[in-house]
């Protein structure tokens, strides 16, 4: 099948590597615990340290501060890998392409050599606070608020929808240090949770998927925090600090989406060709048959423009709009195909031990984070 046999323009044996190393890893140390991290809610705290022995977190992070010195390129093939074997609970996306990024490109020296080597080995474990209660993506309505005491940081506030929320060491937090509206008083600060007073971790969320995902809510009263955990030199550089950031993260959810969308097809395709209805297996239904051309044309399209921008990232060169464009489209895709794939399993597939029913459950929230579909067709629409 086209798809079995699809190998992007930008791969290498490096990255083949990389892909190999990862796949094996998810096999033996992922798969045969997704039940029980879903019934825990929580992937075990001695995982991140087995990804991070075996070199598979931060590894487009400069060696110099204990990452793997790759690209995003490195950063896709194993977020890939995860996604194609239905791994919705290790949240290394957030913790590698999201946080340590955000660390890397505008932490101070001594902020990168303090934090970054723990984040690659495991030892700490990132996760990034944006949203809050009554903002949802609208970044500009943020009211947790840093105020200034000395030295300190004074936080109070709450923030929801964390993953990583239970495992957390550090947290790339989104709080309001000045009285300008919008986004002009946001800065980022980095919250060492270890000890802290004040703050405290919520209830685990309850979703319709992705159950293995430590979701949390964190709550900040009183609590105080260096000034010196400021990302960037002054003050109220936050909101521009994301919009710096957000591209990467758009980027990768449509890797995710690409990916799982491939998945969901051919794991579809195997169950219609043991499958027997009406005296023959599935795949000879010209329903069926119909529905699995469309879904591999729309997992081939969501791999080929995937394809296309991680090049123009790697080189520095992915804009807002095209990232914004690759997200809605690739998410779009995957719930679309994992939608009609379900359909195919029948009654099995809303059943939860059918890897389909995740796929399916795991899908809907990619339409939601990273900022809504609707809000990136906004952008790209702006950039007409």
């Amino acid at each position: 099948m086209i798809l079995d046999d699809y190998r992007p323009a930008w791969a290498n044996e490096e990255l083949d590597d990389l892909r190999g190393l990862a796949r094996t890893f998810i096999a033996k140390e992922v798969a045969p615990n997704l039940a029980r991290w879903a019934t825990q809610h929580m992937v075990d705290r001695d995982f991140w340290r087995a990804a991070g022995k075996a070199g598979l977190l931060c590894v487009s992070i400069p060696e110099e501060y204990g990452g793997g010195g790759g690209t995003f390129a490195h950063e896709a093939v194993i977020y890939a890998e995860q996604c194609r074997a239905g791994d919705d609970a290790w949240g290394n996306m957030v913790h590698s392409t999201i946080v340590a990024h955000y660390i890397n490109a505008f932490g101070n020296e001594e902020q990168k050599r303090r934090w970054l080597p723990g984040m690659a080995s495991g030892d700490l474990v990132g996760a990034v606070a944006m949203t809050e209660p009554n903002t949802g993506s609208d970044l500009q309505r943020v009211r947790t608020r840093a105020r200034r005491d000395g030295d300190d940081y004074v936080i109070n506030g709450s923030k929801t929808f964390i993953s990583n929320g239970t495992h957390c060491d550090l947290v790339v937090l989104v709080a309001r240090t000045g009285d300008e509206s919008g986004g002009k008083g946001l800065s980022l600060i980095v919250v060492e949770t270890a000890d802290l007073p004040g703050f405290e971790r919520g209830r685990v969320l309850e979703k319709i998927g992705q159950h293995g995902q430590d979701t949390r809510e964190l709550f900040f009263t009183d609590a105080r925090v260096p000034v010196a955990n400021l990302l960037g030199e002054t003050e109220g550089q936050g909101f521009v600090q994301l919009m710096r950031q957000l591209p990467q993260e758009r980027l990768i959810l449509a890797v995710g989406g690409a990916a799982a969308a491939s998945a969901a097809v051919t794991e579809t395709i195997a169950y219609a060709k043991e499958r027997e209805a009406f005296g023959a297996n599935l795949l000879k239904l010209q329903n069926t048959r119909f529905v699995l051309a469309e879904c591999v044309a729309d997992a081939l399209a969501a791999n080929t423009l995937v394809d296309a921008l991680i090049p123009r990232h790697v080189a520095g060169e992915l804009d807002a709009a095209a990232a914004s464009l690759a997200k809605f489209f690739c998410t779009d895709a995957q719930n679309k195909v994992a939608d009609r794939c379900l359909q195919i399993f029948g009654g099995y597939g809303y059943m939860a031990e059918y890897p389909i029913a995740r796929r399916f459950t795991s899908a809907r929230v990619q339409k939601i984070y990273g900022g809504t579909n609707e809000i990136m067709k906004e952008l790209v629409a702006r950039s007409l």
